[in-house]
């Protein structure tokens, strides 16, 4: 029983670091339209920036180009292309040209750049967040690396254990209320289950 305490405690801790920071988010998270608590906050720009002569020639070189001109330092996301196509206006059809789209996204913000084949400019706007905007982004992994990923997998795993190990550690100094319980409980579902049944 020892040891368990002793692994209850180190999870426990753990799990403090880190859920702070997931509590604290957590929260705005919740908050996004109910209730709304109006902390993150992003500062957003649109520019157009003018296309080198001669233009890129592919989406994914239209993304490596804005990646090295604008200093921008995620890796890009996502990078579309959607083609040319006939589109209606009034009576008469016309063909709107095709479109290249290319994301940069990073905790702190994000660079969406647009540009429509033939123009001599490419739109770009960008979102910078708050720091609560930031540790939000973190909370939902946004533009992170695997790593990130994994070592939020740590805090989850560490949650079910803690729960797991704090019943145990429960049911270990207190066996007089577990019996009573597990009757309860056991007693309860059979009276739900018998229930459901009859209707």
């Amino acid at each position: 029983m020892k040891w368990l305490r002793r692994t209850h405690g180190w999870i426990g801790l753990w799990g403090a670091v880190l859920g702070l920071l997931f509590g604290s988010t957590g929260i705005l998270l919740n908050h996004r339209a109910v209730l709304r608590i109006p902390a993150v906050q992003a500062q957003e720009s649109t520019v157009q920036v003018p296309l080198p002569s001669p233009a890129p020639g592919s989406p994914q070189a239209l993304a490596v180009w804005l990646k090295r001109s604008l200093r921008l330092e995620p890796e890009p996301g996502r990078v579309k292309a959607e083609a040319a196509r006939a589109v209606a206006w009034g009576d008469k059809s016309l063909i709107q040209p095709a479109r290249w789209s290319a994301s940069f996204t990073s905790p702190s913000g994000n660079v969406q750049a647009e540009y429509w084949v033939g123009n001599s400019y490419v739109t770009v706007k960008r979102a910078e967040n708050n720091v609560f905007g930031t540790l939000v982004n973190l909370h939902k992994g946004v533009g992170m690396s695997t790593a990130w990923i994994l070592l939020v997998d740590t805090l989850a795993g560490s949650i079910i254990l803690l729960s797991l190990s704090g019943v145990v550690l429960w049911t270990l100094t207190n066996r007089r209320r577990t019996v009573g319980i597990v009757i309860g409980t056991v007693s309860l579902l059979a009276v739900g289950g018998l229930a459901l049944a009859a209707i």
